[in-house]
């Protein structure tokens, strides 16, 4: 009788040390559940997907920053259901309309609040220190190309270089310091510094 309270006991004490090894198993499964259920596949395409939205509402709170200085009435805002960007129009009771059907002045402002707001990302909240424009302004109407104008010349007074590539007479009436590209003929061309 007593060999058999012995193995009782024996058993019981083997048991209790298993059990804390089957919770300690089901904690460590339900930690691994979890991280699947973020990450998804082996590939982490979920994980992406989560990363991307999370940069991508990042990026449009910081271009909405720039919006409100080049053209208040614009604000962006990220679709919930495909991460597509769509342009809500305060001045049309806050309706919202995919980028696609913005006219070319309304894309240009966008775009370019979009540029400022990446360069800002891209170096830890810093501003990049130079930023090239190449077109665009041609299809500005004149109070939109005097608001990015502006924005750029205030850009300027924070410090940074601003480099545009416009055929746009009145940003060049703007632009103190330019270079003038002219063709010389033959596929060669001349440069020139212009300091007014």
């Amino acid at each position: 009788m007593s060999q058999q309270r012995e193995a009782d006991a024996a058993a019981a004490k083997a048991l209790a040390g298993l059990e804390a090894e089957i919770e300690a198993a089901r904690k460590t499964a339900e930690t691994w559940t979890a991280v699947n259920a973020a990450v998804g596949s082996a590939k982490g395409d979920r994980f992406a997907q989560i990363a991307q939205a999370v940069t991508l509402a990042l990026l449009v709170e910081r271009a909405n920053h720039h919006l409100d200085d080049l053209k208040p009435r614009y604000q962006l805002k990220v679709a919930p259901s495909d991460l597509a960007l769509h342009v809500i129009d305060r001045d049309m009771a806050d309706d919202a309309r995919p980028t696609r059907l913005l006219s070319g002045g309304e894309r240009f402002l966008v775009s370019l609040a979009l540029a400022l707001a990446l360069s800002g990302m891209g170096t830890r909240g810093v501003l990049a220190g130079t930023l090239f424009i190449d077109e665009g302004f041609g299809s500005l109407d004149s109070d939109s190309l005097d608001l990015a104008i502006d924005a750029l010349e205030r850009l300027q007074a924070q410090g940074r270089t601003i480099g545009v590539i416009s055929h746009v007479q009145a940003m060049k009436d703007r632009i103190s310091v330019q270079l003038q590209v002219h063709k010389t003929g033959g596929g060669a061309s001349e440069v020139d510094l212009v300091v007014r």
